[in-house]
């Protein structure tokens, strides 16, 4: 047994224990300094609040009769600013949001800004650089439910000399108008959010969850929205009840969500868990979902935004998460314009989510619209309905249903292609599951390259509910199918298992090469 210590700043520290369990553990006790705080912890990933900067601490784990020790050094500290002392009151009721934002612009480099016990009404706060927000246990920011008093942040301002625009709202991909999230970063850098509170969207007491197709005065809030920032942490907190999705990064690198708990109701609209756009370096760590929508989606923007700034969302990894009640686990797409590029799954749980793996994609998407290093890794899913879904003909947008998007002949490769390449399944159990194990559709005139599915079991429920796979024209409603490809390149099954299969295991059609 292992010990490593992903997340650290002034107050805080996270451990993972580096083991091949997945999300869950055998129990084990913490001790802090020789003092036990934890008993019977059963989870990889451990996080220690109310730390004092700059102190040398010593962190022992005993599992089974073994010991692990991990000596660290909390981070510096300048100054600590308590919010109930620039005059929030924490009642629920008082409207907090100016003396909130006083705290945080006051705030100097390597300080903290604290709230500590109470439930803090407020509407969006912004982020300034190089300080700690800490929630303590028993602190909540619930979001203002009138959306007038939000601030919309602009989809494109022209810049002065009109040769460039500048971007701060975004909506499904397309710089459009959106209301400031209660928690915003525009430009920041070197920001940790923290603590074991709960920032509420409060969504489930105001309108925001009712006619959300249409837009009224701007789009929908997020529950925190990073655009264009660096080195951000957010370790420990509870996102909850937000008007659309809970974290939306976008265009931003170095993030850290470590040790999260995105909650929302399950049939809340588009209540996604974590929408990372066009975002470099990125960890989802000992993460907790239970959400409206997908779990995870990366995204890199529709088709204007994808040509224009051709800025991937990469190096991912995604580890020790629990992913439970979402349309998808985790989803590429389908605004991803820009591309998607090494992302890494592993130790991660899937309950109830309609898919597992999904990704979604169309003609039209671009010739930078690139997908490509995918790796799931010792994954375990229970009661997914279709577990690996990737459909290159995904019916979204107003044109969505046309025949460019859902023809079956072999088109020209152009401009508006896209293209799928590796992907990589390795030590997976899927159990209960009910529509297929694997539903891949390439396009004719453009293949996915490659797929690798090793020591993967798929049981099957007794009374598989029946659907389809991917959402694309021309599919019939299926149950209790095998894998099914359609246009691939190449294909290396090894160790794959059905257990209690309804129909064929395996089904090809226009593959290039096939290893069993």
């Amino acid at each position: 047994m292992n010990l490593k210590m992903i997340c650290k700043t002034s107050r805080s520290v996270t451990f993972e224990l580096d083991n091949k369990d997945i999300f869950n553990t055998n129990k084990y006790d913490v001790y802090l300094n020789n003092i036990l705080i934890f008993k019977d912890k059963d989870t990889n990933i451990f996080s220690i609040f109310d730390l004092t900067p700059s102190t040398h601490y010593v962190v022992k784990v005993i599992q089974n009769s073994k010991e692990c020790i991990n000596e660290f050094d909390t981070d510096y500290e300048y100054v600590s600013l308590n919010v109930k002392k620039f005059g929030a009151k924490g009642d629920g009721k008082t409207l907090d949001t100016n003396h909130i934002q006083g705290c945080i612009l006051a705030c100097p480099d390597n300080g903290r800004v604290y709230f500590p016990k109470g439930d803090y009404y407020t509407g969006p706060l912004f982020l300034k650089s190089n300080i700690t927000i800490e929630l303590a246990k028993g602190a909540r920011l619930i979001g203002d439910v009138d959306r007038n008093h939000y601030p919309i942040l602009p989809g494109v301002t022209y810049t002065s000399d009109e040769k460039d625009e500048y971007n701060l709202g975004s909506w499904e991909g397309n710089p459009l108008d959106c209301f400031a999230s209660i928690i915003t970063g525009i430009n920041v850098e070197n920001v940790n959010i923290i603590g074991e509170g709960i920032v509420d969207g409060n969504a489930n007491n105001s309108d925001w969850w009712i006619d959300v197709r249409t837009k009224r005065i701007a789009w929908r809030p997020r529950g925190v929205f990073l655009n264009n920032c660096k080195n951000i942490v957010l370790q420990g907190l509870t996102v909850q009840s937000t008007p659309s999705w809970n974290l939306h990064p976008y265009f931003s690198e170095n993030l850290k969500f470590i040790d999260l708990k995105l909650i929302n109701p399950k049939n809340s609209p588009n209540t996604d868990g974590c929408d990372p756009e066009s975002c470099n370096n990125v960890d989802i760590i000992g993460v907790y979902f239970s959400v409206g929508d997908d779990c995870i989606a990366i995204k890199s923007g529709k088709i204007y935004m994808g040509r224009k700034h051709k800025k991937p969302s990469q190096n991912f990894n995604i580890r020790n998460c629990s992913m439970n009640f979402g349309h998808g686990a985790i989803v590429l797409g389908s605004e991803m314009s820009g591309g998607i590029k090494n992302i890494n799954v592993s130790q991660c749980l899937f309950n109830q989510t309609d898919r597992g793996l999904r990704i979604k994609t169309r003609r039209g998407r671009g010739k930078d619209a690139i997908i490509d290093g995918i790796t799931f890794e010792n994954i375990k899913m229970t009661d997914v309905l279709t577990p690996l879904v990737v459909n290159m003909f995904y019916y979204c947008d107003p044109d969505g249903h046309t025949e460019y998007v859902y023809s079956k002949e072999k088109l020209p490769v152009d401009d508006r292609t896209p293209y799928l390449g590796k992907f990589v399944f390795k030590d997976i159990e899927c159990k209960d599951v009910n529509i297929a194990a694997g539903a891949f559709y390439g396009l004719p005139e453009a293949p996915i390259d490659s797929i690798d599915i090793i020591n993967v079991s798929f049981a099957y429920s007794n009374n598989p509910k029946e659907g389809v796979p991917a959402m694309m024209d021309g599919l019939s409603p299926m149950k209790g199918k095998g894998l099914l490809f359609n246009y691939v390149n190449s294909i290396n099954i090894k160790n794959v298992h059905f257990y209690n299969l309804h129909d064929k295991d395996i089904e090809c059609y226009e593959v290039g090469c096939i290893n069993k």
